[in-house]
């Protein structure tokens, strides 16, 4: 789609709190765009964008777009939300984030991170490296990222790194010098339908990675591996533990502040060669795979090993990925984005690997009654690697629908098919009470979730 932007438009983003549309509200505003936008409530993106003078409204009501020219909506934004309606009613252009950020980037030499987990991972790591060689990219991504303070920034470069977003399709008009996928998951079924359709998107995503760049796809996962054989154009490199991958990784050691493996890269055409010694200061081997992702793109476009082992090794992080948040009474304590059942797993078996000794605690509260009731099963088994689970409410994020089940019951599916002892924490208040009388010594605990639970857990000290 063809969207003609002039600097005097007035563009208005509906749900600028989210960390998508945040995002590129600060890259439009960077770029010389009036920018504006509105949300439910206030959250520290918005604040954030109170800081470059982003005019925020705190509500959502037809009269914040008296002068908007253009609006951006999310893929969260419902069709009876006022202001949509009232462009509508005014036949002000709208366009999804997707639609504007594809032609924001047009003319940019872009590396997109597509795929169901680890993109905001994966972004950072490759922006770490980029910064690390001086190459000053502009960054979109899903997170915070450490060594910015924000989860965008234009550079000066013509080279554009972004987080894609597949929940609505709109990651097809991304136009994509390199990609990347992680992994396809059955994730966005409201929108998909069914993962035949997902995949059949991510087919098209990668046959779009034109001729003169490449995709990277990680075959160790078993969706990306069955639709390779459906991709038009053999225009990619393979990445994982696979023994037939182009970069395979092997000899992998893990300690409790950092990950080390060597990679063994052989290409069409190419000299076999062998990369010993990466270095990456976190934990799992979805963060390996998300590492050597990272690290095949940027060779790809000629950054030495030297430079992106540095940049890797340097790596600061992205907030809500395994953070550690403090200490007490002995046990740590962390904070993480986990909200699907696969991100549960791979962060819970990444930690039961390095904290060997220690006893786990989970404290999940789920987000979105859709998503626990598509995936029910697959998250009553979630928490294999955990000892103990503490069972918060439902963030529903918005979601007015029935569960369509027992609470109770699905707690007592997560005890059988995990193997775990279960507890219900109705509040912050509970979740500290039990804190102070059961949680001290050898033990992890990690707050998952995409709500409120990020803000239990950084609240947790001052009711301690």
């Amino acid at each position: 789609m063809n969207i003609k932007l002039a600097k005097e438009e007035i563009i208005h983003f509906v749900g600028i709190g989210g960390i998508g549309m945040s995002g590129l509200a600060l890259i439009m505003k960077g770029l010389g765009f009036k920018v504006q936008g509105s949300d439910i409530a206030n959250n520290k993106n918005i604040e954030r964008l109170k800081k470059k003078n982003i005019k925020i409204f705190l509500n959502q009501k037809k009269k914040n777009i008296k002068k908007s020219t253009l609006l951006v909506i999310s893929s969260a934004i419902k069709k009876n939300n006022p202001e949509l309606k009232e462009a509508k009613r005014n036949k002000i252009p709208i366009y999804k984030r997707g639609e504007v950020l594809g032609h924001i980037v047009s003319l940019m030499k872009n590396i997109v991170v597509a795929g169901s987990h680890g993109k905001t991972t994966t972004t950072s790591l490759i922006s770490g490296i980029f910064a690390n060689a001086k190459l000053d990219p502009t960054i979109i991504n899903g997170g915070v990222l450490n060594s910015l303070g924000n989860s965008a920034r234009l550079g000066k470069s013509d080279w554009c790194i972004l987080e894609s977003d597949e929940s609505d399709g709109s990651f097809l008009h991304l136009p994509a010098t390199y990609s990347i996928v992680t992994n396809i998951d059955q994730e966005h079924m409201d929108y998909y339908k069914n993962i035949k359709n997902l995949k059949n998107k991510f087919v098209s995503f990668i046959d779009n990675t034109p001729s003169f760049g490449k995709s990277f796809i990680c075959i160790d996962d078993i969706n990306v591996k069955t639709i390779v054989k459906n991709l038009n154009h053999k225009n990619f490199y393979t990445y994982g533990v696979d023994k037939s991958s182009n970069y395979r990784i092997f000899n992998i050691r893990k300690k409790i502040e950092f990950s080390t493996f060597d990679l063994k890269i052989s290409l069409p055409g190419k000299k076999l060669k062998i990369i010993k010694n990466i270095k990456i200061p976190i934990i799992g081997i979805h963060n390996i795979r998300n590492a050597t992702a990272a690290l095949a793109v940027s060779s790809s476009i000629g950054i030495s090993d030297v430079t992106i082992k540095k940049g890797l090794n340097n790596y600061e992080g992205v907030q809500r990925r395994f953070n550690k948040l403090f200490t007490f009474q002995e046990a740590i304590f962390f904070d993480d984005y986990a909200h699907h059942p696969t991100e549960i797993r791979e962060v819970l078996k990444g930690a039961k690997e390095v904290y060997k000794n220690r006893k786990i605690i989970c404290v999940f509260q789920p987000h979105r009654i859709s998503r626990l009731t598509n995936l029910r099963k697959k998250f009553a088994s979630a928490f294999e690697n955990a000892d103990t689970v503490l069972l918060c409410p439902i963030y529903k994020a918005g979601e007015n629908i029935l569960l369509g089940f027992s609470y109770e019951k699905f707690a007592k599916e997560i005890i059988n098919e995990s193997k775990v002892k279960l507890v219900f924490v109705n509040d912050q208040y509970q979740l500290a009470k039990f804190t102070k009388q059961n949680i001290y010594g050898q033990k992890v605990v990690i707050g998952m979730g995409a709500g409120s639970i990020s803000n239990w857990m950084k609240d947790l000290p001052k009711h301690l």
